[in-house]
């Protein structure tokens, strides 16, 4: 019960800090609100109406009374209530009362007037609240027809409720703008954190971050700068110590070849070559494999640009694009360029036919590259995407390579934040489906 409970609540308060913060700010001030008019209007206004309304009555009586007994000065009665009561009088001959009801039940003042009336008149009355804005019409029953009475509202209702209702919450709406302006500026700072995070994590270069805001949140913002710097000495020392070894290497690789070129047994020669080209290979593979990160700025790029640009250059293979509208979002173009290069190379070294497609989805840009070539075992899916992996048996073993395609491009897409899957595509090849969020 209580899982289910925690469940709802969860579905209905905000998701954002900033709305939770405010909501617990706000909350207090508006229940202490709505208790303070609701004891207001209790105690104070209802029975001030009441009193008003009980007063009103009685003279009302009370001028029936005078004007009932006293058959000289009618006239003179009617004009001393006008004069010191605001009554205006009207004797209506051979009329009834309306039969329209025009009470309404929602109203404080409408109930104790009704209320104080039946008490003293029972049934013999009628009034009418809403016609007049600063009036109300009261009719009683006298004699053969009916006593009109038009008297001022505030008599019975008492002023000082528009005051409280001004006062009440026009300190609320206050109170709620500074705790708004102070939230914001609580809240700006975790902000700023989440999005430096969130870009680090893409790979983006994060030119200036400032920890601001309370001492917990400048604690955490400081710890997550001085990582983001460990990190980044982490990757460029990487850098700097490839670049070392590819120097070191070359050079024995070189003095290999030269050796071999002078070497009798040309068979031995040109096994021995082979070899040394391989190692070539994996060298350079590697070595883009390791230092492709580099801080490349990341800029708002057309993604279907991007991708016709790449095609140029496989004039003279099959490989058909399929894009829909234009998407521009923030990238590594290079990045990008090699990531997709690898899927074509791929896809037309064990394959004959390479299509390219996007679509957009709510948050995502969906790139499709789909082959048919041999395809890959869905046992291998996880495998094929660690370095130096090779599937021999369905992918062919007179390929070259050495295993660090599908490495490079899934290093790629993560680093920008986004996702990579494999599945089998329409032409029983490989389908590689890259995510990239917006």
């Amino acid at each position: 019960m209580f899982y289910g409970l925690n469940n709802i609540i969860k579905k209905i308060l905000p998701k954002r800090l900033f709305y939770r913060s405010l909501v617990i700010v706000a909350t207090p001030i508006i229940l202490l609100q709505i208790i303070i008019t609701v004891v207001f209007f209790d105690s104070l206004w209802i029975k001030a109406n009441k009193g008003m309304t009980r007063s009103l009555v009685g003279e009302v009586k009370t001028l029936i009374d005078a004007y009932k007994y006293d058959q000289d000065n009618k006239q003179k009665i009617l004009d001393l209530y006008h004069e010191n009561f605001d009554f205006v009088v009207t004797i209506k001959e051979n009329e009834i009362l309306p039969k329209t009801k025009t009470e309404r039940w929602f109203s404080p003042m409408d109930r104790s007037l009704r209320r104080e009336l039946k008490s003293s008149f029972g049934t013999s009355y009628w009034f009418d609240t809403t016609e007049y804005k600063e009036l109300v019409d009261l009719r009683i029953r006298y004699k053969d027809g009916t006593m009109q009475i038009f008297f001022p509202k505030h008599k019975i209702a008492p002023s000082s409720a528009r005051i409280f209702a001004l006062w009440i919450t026009l300190p609320g709406f206050l109170l709620i703008g500074m705790a708004i302006i102070f939230l914001k500026n609580q809240t700006r700072p975790i902000v700023n954190l989440a999005k430096a995070a969130e870009k680090f994590g893409k790979g983006e270069f994060v030119k200036e971050f400032r920890p601001s805001g309370a001492k917990e949140i400048r604690q955490a913002a400081y710890e997550f700068d001085r990582m983001r710097k460990r990190i980044t000495v982490h990757l460029n020392q990487r850098s700097e110590m490839l670049s070392g070894i590819s120097h070191d290497l070359r050079t024995p690789l070189t003095r290999l070849k030269l050796q071999l070129a002078l070497f009798k047994q040309q068979d031995v020669a040109k096994k021995m070559g082979e070899d040394i080209e391989e190692m070539e290979r994996m060298l350079n593979d590697y070595l883009e494999f390791a230092s492709h990160q580099k801080n490349e700025n990341t800029e708002v790029s057309s993604i279907n640009d991007i991708i016709k640009n790449l095609v140029t250059k496989y004039e003279n293979k099959k490989v058909e694009t399929d894009l829909t509208e234009n998407f521009e979002i923030n990238v590594r173009p290079n990045s990008i360029k090699r990531c997709l290069s690898n899927l074509i190379d791929n896809g037309l070294s064990y394959g004959k036919n390479v299509k390219i497609s996007t679509k957009k989805t709510l948050n995502n840009l969906i790139i499709l590259v789909d082959d048919d070539g041999p395809g890959i075992p869905e046992n291998e899916y996880k495998n094929v995407i660690k370095p130096f992996y090779r599937i021999d048996k369905s992918r062919g073993q007179n390929k070259s390579g050495v295993g660090l395609g599908l490495s490079i491009t899934n290093d790629i897409v993560r680093s920008h934040g986004g996702d990579i899957s494999l599945d089998k595509s329409p032409t029983s090849g490989l389908r590689v489906k890259i995510s990239l969020p917006f």
